[in-house]
């Protein structure tokens, strides 16, 4: 199975149907804020939606197409980050991630999301990585840009969020980059 050490107290692993009642709680708990920018939030109403979109996670890692993970801070669960299924004729995904706001602005996010990067493009050897945000959620395009991902475009109305479309901002890494940037790094 899927787990990485990311920092001392925090990991990433897949998730398990066991898992489904304590990462309902945490969306649900952030409900009003993730609402705003996550198209899924307003249909995620039981753990028994989470259960089978744990189901639906776990398939689509053992056909081979990308993890999609929990992240654990301390020993509890405190949100997500993995890929969108792998486009293997192309060796490209996109990744999203979500944290509960009590571990928002701590750098959570990014280190987990470095550590999946390391994945995707060193053991799967992909070629290509996508993040896509909403225009007006600075935290979360914050990420992207701190990890050497470049702005590439903006999609008009490209996501319907819960009562509105939503812009949304590309931000596309290739291998090369990601190997030079680590490079740099101390």
């Amino acid at each position: 199975m899927f787990r990485r050490t990311v920092a001392p107290g925090i990991e990433i692993k897949l998730f398990d149907t066991s898992e489904a009642k304590p990462l309902f709680a945490v969306v649900d708990r952030n409900r009003p804020r993730l609402r705003h920018w996550l198209p899924w939030v307003d249909q995620t109403r039981s753990p028994e939606d989470i259960r089978l979109f744990i189901l639906r996670c776990l398939d689509q890692y053992h056909a081979n197409l990308g993890p999609q993970t929990g992240v654990w801070v301390n020993g509890a669960l405190g949100g997500s980050v993995g890929c969108h299924p792998i486009d293997w004729s192309n060796r490209n995904c996109s990744i999203g991630y979500w944290i509960d706001s009590s571990h928002e602005g701590k750098g959570v996010i990014t280190r987990c999301c470095a550590v999946l990067l390391d994945y995707l493009f060193d053991e799967l050897g992909l070629h290509r990585v996508e993040i896509r945000c909403g225009t007006g959620n600075s935290r979360s395009c914050a990420i992207p840009e701190r990890l050497g991902f470049r702005r590439e475009g903006l999609a008009r109305g490209a996501e319907w969020v819960n009562d509105r479309w939503v812009d949304l901002i590309s931000w596309g890494l290739l291998e090369e980059e990601w190997r030079h940037s680590r490079q740099r790094r101390p």
